[in-house]
Parts: structure tokens; sequence; C-alpha cells
């Protein structure tokens, strides 16, 4: 690779722009540097391809790929193509079905690979990770992850007295009782919505934890079992976490802007100002929303053409990373885009 500027020179000068925000957007590289044997594609893909389901089978071996969102998007082009010209409706629910399971067996290969739970990251991993995140937030940036998995949330969870602003938007709300005001207060699940207004943190394709109720976003929450194990048993009863598996940026901008909860962070990534970095996210053929959502940022807010985000840094792992980003930096419409050496930044070690 060129001379990239190392992570640590990038932040130091972020650091100095007092009245600058600066935040945070991670990509599936946060979850690999910390175990790349767990959280690679390649981990995913092997698991599924394992699959006992014939049709899933079938699938895998005719578009001859283990690209998630190239299969995805192959079956909604088919379902396109067979609602069009044919009449058989047995074809139509046929792909749907095997859509629906590709789906399924994405969330089982993530919530089965996954660490069991918080306390599996080792402490030493766990305070270097709560240092990288506590300069944007506790500045009062946002950090925004496209990563389904819970690696976020349970660092920010264990550091939650050591960090600020690390208000992801849910919140328990009061259930009021008309028969007894001097008994204990109940409260309902974790409720998005009460504290949208103080949210820092924002999973833009949604996650293991987030869960569509239809009239309400909830959040999974440990009681007697651990967090994964309650997500496995919603998902055992057909319930789903909220997950952008779209093919392209176009359907998954479509299945973001259906969900209030994704919309709204979808949204705030369109309109932050000042610098963001990037982390682990490699703007691959099927991410234009989110350069879209960077270049509505860079635009400003009417009628303050200042208000804007002015500079983008990008990590880079490798020299065929460095490569592709160079080849596509005239899709950022930002002041400045800079790119520097993801490796620097040391984030779990």
């Amino acid at each position: 690779m060129t001379d990239l500027q190392d992570y640590q020179v990038v932040i130091k000068y972020l650091n100095k722009q007092k009245n600058r925000q600066k935040h945070l957007l991670l990509g599936n590289g946060f979850s690999m540097s910390y175990d790349k044997k767990i959280f690679s594609y390649n981990a995913l893909s092997n698991f599924v391809t394992k699959t006992k389901d014939k049709l899933l089978q079938k699938l895998f071996g005719i578009i001859d790929t283990t690209n998630f969102e190239t299969v995805m998007r192959e079956l909604d082009l088919f379902h396109k193509l067979a609602s069009e010209f044919s009449d058989d409706k047995k074809l139509a629910r046929k792909i749907t079905k095997a859509r629906d399971s590709l789906k399924k067996n994405l969330m089982d290969a993530i919530s089965e690979l996954h660490p069991e739970h918080v306390f599996k990251i080792p402490e030493k991993s766990n305070r270097k990770c709560a240092e990288f995140l506590k300069t944007y937030l506790d500045s009062g940036g946002h950090v925004f992850s496209t990563n389904y998995d819970l690696l976020l949330y349970w660092v920010l969870m264990r550091n939650q007295d050591q960090i600020t602003n690390i208000v992801d938007g849910f919140g328990k709300e009061r259930i009021e009782k008309d028969d007894d005001e001097y008994s204990e207060p109940e409260y309902g699940d974790l409720e998005w919505g009460s504290n949208q207004a103080d949210q820092h943190v924002h999973y833009v394709h949604g996650a293991l934890h987030i869960f569509d109720e239809g009239v309400s976003i909830i959040k999974e929450i440990y009681d007697e079992n651990c967090l994964l194990e309650n997500i496995k048993k919603r998902i055992d009863n057909k319930e789903y976490p909220v997950f952008v598996t779209a093919g392209d940026g176009k359907q998954k901008l479509v299945h973001i802007l259906h969900n209030q909860y994704l919309n709204y962070c979808y949204k705030t990534l369109s309109s932050i100002t000042g610098s963001l970095v990037v982390f682990g996210f490699g703007f691959g053929k099927y991410d234009g929303h989110i350069i879209d959502a960077i270049n509505k940022a860079a635009k400003g807010k009417k009628g303050n053409k200042f208000d804007k985000l002015w500079s983008i840094y990008i990590g880079v792992y490798s020299k065929d990373d460095e490569k592709y980003i160079n080849s596509i930096l005239g899709k950022f419409k930002c002041k400045k885009v800079h790119l520097f050496d993801s490796k620097t930044a040391n984030i779990w070690k």
C-alpha cells in the first residue's frame, strides 16, 4: 500500500477541530477484526451451505455463489419475472419460500456462530473497543453500524458507566394502573421512540436484538436467560429480527424506508455534519444507498450551506481495498475524502 495515514493521526487531527462533530460508520470489518473465523462472510456461507434445506441446496448450486446479497437479488429478480410472465402462482410461492428460508438460515448462522454472551469478550478487548467508541460518543457524535451481530451492543452495555451518549432510542414505558396508585410501578418492553431525540447509536441495517412487532419496534434484553438465548427462542417461534437482507442498494433502501426505526437511522446518517470516519465498511456494489446518504449529508441543511458533512475518512485493510476505494472516489460529494490504514486502529488489541 502507499503511505496511508495512521488512524491515530486522523483522530488526533479531528479531536483538535473543536467546533466540528465527528461520527463513525462501522461495517463487517469491525466484527471481523474481533474474530474473522466467526464473522467473515465465508464462515456464514459455510454454515448456510450445510443446510438440510433441499431447496436452498439446489439454489446455491444453480446460482453458483455463496454471496447472500447476490442470491437474494437473483431471487427477487426471478420473482418479478415469474409474476410477469407466468400464471403459475405455485412458482411465485416457491420463490418466496426460498427467499424466506435463506433469510432464516442467515439469522441462524449469525446466532449460532456468535459468542455465547457478553462476557465471552475478553476484558482487554472490551476496554480497547470502548476507548475507540468513546472518542465519538463522548464528543456528541453518532455511531452507525451496518452489522447484524451483538458486539457493538455488548461493548456499549458493559461500558455504559464510562461512555456518554450511548442512547440507542429504546426505553421502557411505564404501564399505568388504575387500581392502586401506591403499588410498585411496572414497565413494558424496551420500545423504540421514547428516547429518539437523544439517540446516538444507530443500527442502519437492523440487528439480532431488534424486533418489529408491527405497532412498535422493541429491543430484546437480558432476564434470567442470556440475550442470545432469548433471541433464539424468538426465532424458533418465527419472530424474526429486523434485518435488511435485500439484494441491491435500491431494494435495501426500500426496506429501510418502510421500517420506522431503520428510516430514522438512515435519515440521521443523511443529515450528519462535520466529519465521518468509516471503519470496516467497503462500499461494495450493493451499498449505493449508504453513499447516497453520505452525499445528502454533504449537501448540507437548507438555509445553512456551512452546516454539512465536510470530510470522510475511509479505512482500508489491503492494497486491493485501497485500489477499489480510489476507483470510486468520484461517487462521494464531500469536500474531502481521505484514506487511512485500518490496521493501525487496533480496536480490539
